[in-house]
């Protein structure tokens, strides 16, 4: 008997990651919204993505830390 698990660690290609970006910008906005704290946000994997993104390309894509803080200051100035 064999048994088949999905895992979010199957290697993906640059382009694969690139196209996935807007998806895990919106992600990482819907977290910030819900009001989770940066640590948590380090354990997704819309952050493994947008750090392997950043990694590899970092001229074309910023360190998501440095993203969740904007998002993050976008988010508050609009809620007040």
């Amino acid at each position: 008997m064999s048994t088949f698990t999905t895992s979010f660690t199957t290697s993906l290609t640059v382009g694969e990651l690139e196209a996935g970006y807007p998806l895990y910008c919106k992600a990482l906005r819907i977290l910030i919204r819900e009001g989770k704290s940066l640590k948590m946000v380090q354990r997704t994997v819309c952050w493994t993505r947008l750090q392997t993104l950043h990694a590899c390309l970092p001229r074309s894509y910023r360190d998501p830390e440095h993203l969740y803080v904007l998002l993050k200051r976008e988010w508050e100035a609009q809620s007040v």
